[in-house]
């Protein structure tokens, strides 16, 4: 009798997500793809076996979101403590189908660098559920810290830092704006640049609580758009002069955007961000009842619906590069955005609103599905776009083989109203409260680990990475 030996094949991939329709910034296709060691490994037809196996059938296959301006773990100006920490934060946004992170290391005015990467770090590294990485916020530029303590660490993978032209506590003069923007030219970092005009808002507050204007519409008035717009030109107009790129952060209305475009147009390196405040929300939403209207202060606030209309065309001709949340967390209590009281003025609510989990799903409901943006236009907004200007592409952003198996598995069909009850993060309200979008993401994996499926979070604190970036993509690699 003769014994046959069958020799046990393993399996091809660890996992394969099988019958979806992909989609990057440049295509959308059929295919499945396969997954090895936590990278992607194969796009096609009937891919081989696996390990574990994801039916995609009739849904979408997106690269896992990019958002790359958010506020997790960080102390504001005026001492206050945003209700996310990286642990709420990183669950928050991969149950919205977003895999990437990166927040701010906030340096205060007599800090150091080194310690404002110190304090975020110690927040993350136990915390955090997704990867991440570091912005910087600089707002003490001492010869110490842009001589020695920001060129090396820029080489040493930070490569990109956030400049204030308002807030008391954070605003930089034109000088030092323009040696912040020398020393990015120098080091090959990405400048960010919130531009407000400082005494124009500080002007306008004055004058309307003189006047015992107290409510919290007149936030919108005091950052008026012209503050915006004056601000925007000067930040290019500085930029011009030291020959550096820039990205305008949080771009709320048409007067900047037209700085923006006509910059641009003379082949300025200027880039853009927008938000889903200034597409979902107006300044009529300031003027909610009671203190209602504090839920939707931010700067630049929301501004009027032919603004709104503005936004969304620059968003669909390619003005902007970037669509993120500025997700800047404050609860509605006296430990967040009513810690100066129930009837605190304008000037006193803590300016922010939270928008990690619903930022894809917003833009994906009234962007993609009623054609004003197309699917790969969505997929460059929200992640690709941000991985190759901050220097983490292709490693993230892309189904692409080799790159990080980050992906959201999205049915476009389903239909959500928004409520704070559904929301994973540490908050009390959401401002698009009874929203109803359609499409939402049902599964993220992060680096090919399923992360968050069918209501369920299955991922721990501590298992995201910390990414040390190179230079801009962006800006160096394009043609």
């Amino acid at each position: 009798m003769t014994t046959v030996h069958l020799e046990t094949r393993m399996p091809d991939f660890d996992v394969v997500i099988r019958g979806g329709t992909v989609a990057t910034a440049a295509d959308v296709f059929d295919a499945d793809v396969g997954i090895v060691d936590g990278r992607v490994a194969a796009l096609g037809a009937r891919l081989g076996s696996a390990e574990t196996e994801y039916d995609a059938k009739g849904k979408y296959v997106l690269p896992g979101g990019i958002d790359s301006h958010c506020h997790i773990a960080q102390l504001s100006g005026t001492g206050l403590m945003t209700a996310d920490d990286f642990e709420t934060g990183t669950r928050s946004a991969m149950c919205g189908g977003t895999t990437t992170l990166i927040p701010f290391a906030a340096q205060h005015k007599g800090m150091s660098l080194r310690d404002a990467l110190a304090t975020a770090h110690a927040d993350a590294g136990p915390k955090a559920m997704i990867d991440y990485a570091l912005h910087l916020i600089v707002s003490d530029p001492t010869p110490q810290v842009l001589g020695q303590e920001l060129p090396q660490i820029v080489k040493e993978g930070y490569t990109s830092f956030k400049i204030y032209m308002t807030y008391d506590a954070l605003k930089l003069n034109d000088r030092e704006v323009l040696e912040v923007l020398a020393l990015g030219r120098r080091e090959g970092a990405v400048v960010m640049v919130h531009a407000e005009n400082h005494d124009v808002i500080a002007y306008l507050t004055d004058e309307l609580l003189s006047a015992g204007k107290t409510a919290p519409k007149y936030h919108a008035v005091a950052h008026s758009w012209i503050a915006e717009r004056e601000a925007t030109h000067r930040a290019i107009s500085l930029a011009e002069i030291i020959d550096v790129p820039i990205l305008i952060v949080h771009v709320s209305g048409g007067q900047a955007i037209e700085q923006i475009r006509s910059a641009q147009a003379r082949g300025l390196k200027v880039f853009a961000e927008t938000c889903p405040q200034y597409l979902f929300l107006t300044e009529s939403d300031l003027d909610r009842d009671g203190m209602e209207g504090a839920k939707c202060v931010c700067s630049p606030p929301p501004r009027d619906a032919a603004n709104q209309e503005l936004v969304w065309r620059g968003l669909e001709t390619g003005v902007f590069e970037i669509f993120s949340s500025d997700h800047a967390p404050y609860r509605m209590d006296t430990g967040g955005k009513l810690r100066n009281g129930p009837k605190a003025h304008f000037k006193q609510i803590a300016n922010g609103v939270p928008g990690l989990e619903v930022r894809l799903p917003l833009l994906f409901s009234e962007g993609v599905r009623t054609g004003r943006i197309s699917l790969e236009q969505f997929v460059a907004l929200t992640s690709t776009n941000a991985a190759k200007l901050y220097g983490i592409y292709p490693q993230k952003g892309s189904i692409s083989v080799g790159a990080d198996a980050d992906i959201a598995i999205w049915d476009p069909d389903c239909e959500v109203s928004i409520s704070q009850s559904m929301l994973h993060d540490a908050m009390d309200y959401t401002p698009y409260e009874g929203r109803t979008v359609r499409g939402w993401p049902v599964m993220t994996f992060s680096r090919g680990d399923l992360v968050w499926a069918d209501g369920n979070v299955n991922a721990t604190p501590g298992r995201g990475r910390f990414l040390r970036r190179d230079k801009s993509y962006t800006i160096y690699n394009r043609a």
